[in-house]
């Protein structure tokens, strides 16, 4: 199938972008890849009249330090994300994750802020924007606003971006001292969106665990978090032993639902083993800052 006709704009300002989405609201859309609204379209699952095209405006792309935070340009692609020397410094967990997104094509051309706005629940990016506790920063008709991930990421492919809106950047925090991270997911054929997902950071003090983030994908109609268990290891022994622990509590922690080709129970038992795999890599990461 082919989408069906709309018109093309293509702004080559933020402001100009903005009053395109102020003048047509609901009837736009925005488009930065392509890569999910473009087969969307075709398929006739999304039908805009009109379509605003991001790609001419450079001040939405690029990755920056700013103090403990590094701020990436929604216009980002994935393979920037993957490669760029900063990211992988400063923000491991992010340029591992994308670098397992779909194939090289794919990631040429997909951007961050095209992920989390499509917000698909068993997508990476949306998946370690929950685990980091990341700001997704929106800009609209009002001005700035500011949103932490949990609360940008609604529901399936849902979120809290208003029709007149746009992404600007998302700010991640930098990776600390002693801080490891690692990223683990299950999918029937290498570029599949996983059917389980894992992302994980984890701060040692010696030998044991100061901070603890667990984040799941790919479970629930939003990434998961499991706050209350990572907080309940705190001070416990970061070993081998307390990965396997927390991989069996992590499965016991969630609720899948039964779909005829993917089982609950086969999915639990993904979560204990992917979230043992990525404590594991975590923690041997975060001792060699020791």
């Amino acid at each position: 199938m082919k989408s069906a006709a709309f018109s093309y704009h293509r702004p080559t300002s933020l402001s100009e972008a903005l009053t395109l989405l102020a003048r047509y609201k609901l009837d736009a859309k925005v488009i930065a890849g392509g890569q999910s609204l473009v087969p969307m379209m075709n398929m006739r699952f999304a039908q805009p009249t009109h379509l605003i095209d991001l790609n001419v405006l450079p001040q939405l792309a690029g990755v920056r330090r700013n103090g403990d935070m590094l701020e990436i340009g929604a216009m980002t692609r994935h393979h920037e994300l993957a490669v760029n020397p900063e990211v992988r410094e400063l923000c491991p967990l992010l340029a591992c994750a994308a670098a397992t997104i779909g194939h090289y094509a794919i990631r040429q051309r997909g951007t961050i802020g095209g992920s989390l706005a499509h917000a698909d629940p068993a997508a990476q990016l949306p998946l370690v924007a929950c685990a980091l506790d990341a700001r997704i920063e929106v800009l609209g008709p009002d001005g700035i606003r500011e949103i932490p991930a949990a609360e940008f990421l609604v529901s399936v492919m849902t979120t809290a971006l208003e029709p007149d809106e746009i992404i600007q950047l998302v700010r991640f925090p930098c990776r600390r001292k002693f801080e490891g991270h690692a990223f683990e997911l299950f999918s029937r054929r290498h570029g599949d969106f996983a059917i389980a997902s894992c992302a994980v950071s984890v701060v040692l003090a010696g030998d044991t665990f100061a901070h603890i983030r667990i984040g799941l994908g790919g479970i629930a109609d939003v990434p998961l978090v499991l706050d209350d268990l990572a907080a309940s290891y705190a001070g416990r022994q970061a070993d081998a032993a307390a990965a396997a622990e927390l991989g069996v509590h992590a499965a016991e922690a969630i609720e899948p639902e039964d779909h005829r080709e993917i089982s609950s129970a086969y999915r639990r038992d993904l979560v204990k083993t992917l979230t043992q795999r990525a404590l594991t890599s975590a923690i041997q990461c975060a001792l060699q800052d020791s």
